[in-house]
């Protein structure tokens, strides 16, 4: 399988997976004070959404690098 074609499923699997979770979240640990040997450190949940229009652009992209890998 040539990469054009590699990277056309892996844009329609993430277009897809984007328009079906439309966001993700992540845990960002951040330091906030050291004082000796105690250590105070803060977990933040961030969530990022995916808007629906980056999904549909994906899969579209891919499904345009299909055609193209597809004619050669």
């Amino acid at each position: 399988m040539s990469g054009i074609k590699m990277l056309a499923l892996v844009l329609i699997t993430l277009g897809v997976l984007g328009l079906v979770y439309g966001q993700f979240s992540y845990t960002q640990e951040t330091q906030e004070a050291k004082i000796g040997p105690i250590e105070l450190t803060v977990n933040d949940t961030k969530t990022v959404n995916i808007p629906i229009w980056a999904g549909v652009a994906a899969i579209v992209a891919g499904g345009g690098l299909l055609l193209v890998a597809g004619k050669r």
